[in-house]
């Protein structure tokens, strides 16, 4: 069990969340993903057409006495989890048609700001049965800044970008449902956990939400799968769970977890998020010397380089980017795009030396 800044991280509190997190240090938690009951309220059995049964989520956890009940537990733990979350930290709750338009509008009272709902698109639903309405196919996730009045926020857009073959990442995710080995089972191969959710589901929520070494709060750890996708990512993990018997699976689901090594889990950045590195550190790095010829990509252009850092053509000096706009007869151009140096009879761009700075830096 690790130590965070803000208490133990990396551990499994038995308990109820809602007291559990009011237990906790404000300000412990980089992020919180919930998966509450859903309140689903089937009333009888559910069978298949051969009149099997249909192994249904009727846990006693699941069930409220009311819709104001319900109301009352939401309100309270999400009041828990502001209390657990950093001021620059958010929110991930999913749930289903029952539940989610409750959960949504108690936490907007409560002063959380809704940046998305994405919608998870089953690919492998269970069907309808009865036949009396659509096939359930989807569940939703609401993304929830603490704040409406909060400056910052992790978002790893060009991760997520990556994730996507470099096409921007929707709100609609089409991912399948815990089936097969991933699906955990007791000792008599029942399902262990009757809503156990795919590890596919919740390796976008943090890679898209956290930075390594953040910590992610999970108050109804269920099965452990936030715990275990957090290991492999490289985040810390607080999970509280009130069952003791799932406490336990979880503990020895992590417990097998390996962790993968700390350079296959930083985060494709966005370009303003790299360090700024001036031309003239590659001058005096020595990756390019006073003198040195530069020319566009077609050696139509060409600039010699100044010890520092400038370049100088025939009738002008100034920045790479500057005379880079000048010999183009351009108002802008990025510089480091389009100046190249010849190695070996080959062209190559400047950049390539800025990234190598970047990667030093790092």
């Amino acid at each position: 069990m690790a130590q965070g800044k803000s208490g133990a991280v990396n551990r499994v509190i038995e308990g109820d969340c809602i007291q559990a997190m009011a237990d906790l240090p404000a300000g412990c938690a980089d992020l919180v993903f919930a998966d509450p009951p859903y309140n689903l309220q089937l009333e009888g059995e559910l069978r298949r057409p051969d009149n099997s049964r249909v192994d249904a989520v009727n846990d006693k956890w699941d069930q409220f006495g009311s819709f104001a009940e319900y109301d009352r537990f939401t309100r309270d733990w999400l009041s828990a989890a502001r209390h657990v979350l950093k001021d620059d930290g958010a929110l991930w709750v999913i749930g289903s048609y029952h539940n989610i338009f409750r959960v949504g509008a108690i936490l907007m009272d409560l002063g959380f700001w809704i940046l998305n709902d994405v919608v998870w698109r089953k690919t492998n639903p269970m069907p309808n049965f009865r036949g009396r309405r659509f096939t359930n196919a989807h569940e939703t996730l609401i993304w929830a800044a603490k704040s409406r009045d909060q400056k910052s926020y992790t978002f790893n857009y060009e991760a997520m970008k990556a994730l996507n073959d470099e096409l921007q990442m929707r709100s609609d995710w089409t991912l399948p449902i815990c089936s097969g080995a991933e699906r955990l089972k007791d000792e008599n191969g029942d399902k262990a956990h009757s809503t156990q959710k795919p590890e596919s589901l919740l390796h976008r929520v943090i890679l898209s939400s956290t930075k390594p070494g953040d910590t992610v709060l999970d108050p109804f750890f269920g099965s452990g799968t936030t715990g275990a996708v957090a290991k492999k990512l490289g985040r810390q993990f607080i999970g509280i769970e009130r069952d003791r018997n799932y406490a336990r699976i979880a503990r020895a689901r992590i417990a097998a977890v390996s962790p993968a090594p700390n350079e296959a889990i930083e985060v494709t950045r966005s370009k303003r998020a790299e360090p700024r590195i001036p031309f003239g550190w590659v001058v005096e790095r020595g990756l390019l010397e006073p003198g040195t010829v530069l020319c566009g990509p077609r050696k139509q252009h060409s600039a010699k380089i100044r010890a520092d850092g400038t370049l100088v053509c025939a009738d002008a000096a100034g920045s790479i980017h500057r005379i880079g706009a000048h010999v183009q007869g351009l108002d802008a151009c990025n510089g480091w795009t389009f100046w190249h140096f010849e190695h070996n009879g080959a062209l190559i761009s400047i950049d390539v030396l800025r990234q190598r700075l970047r990667a030093d830096l790092a």
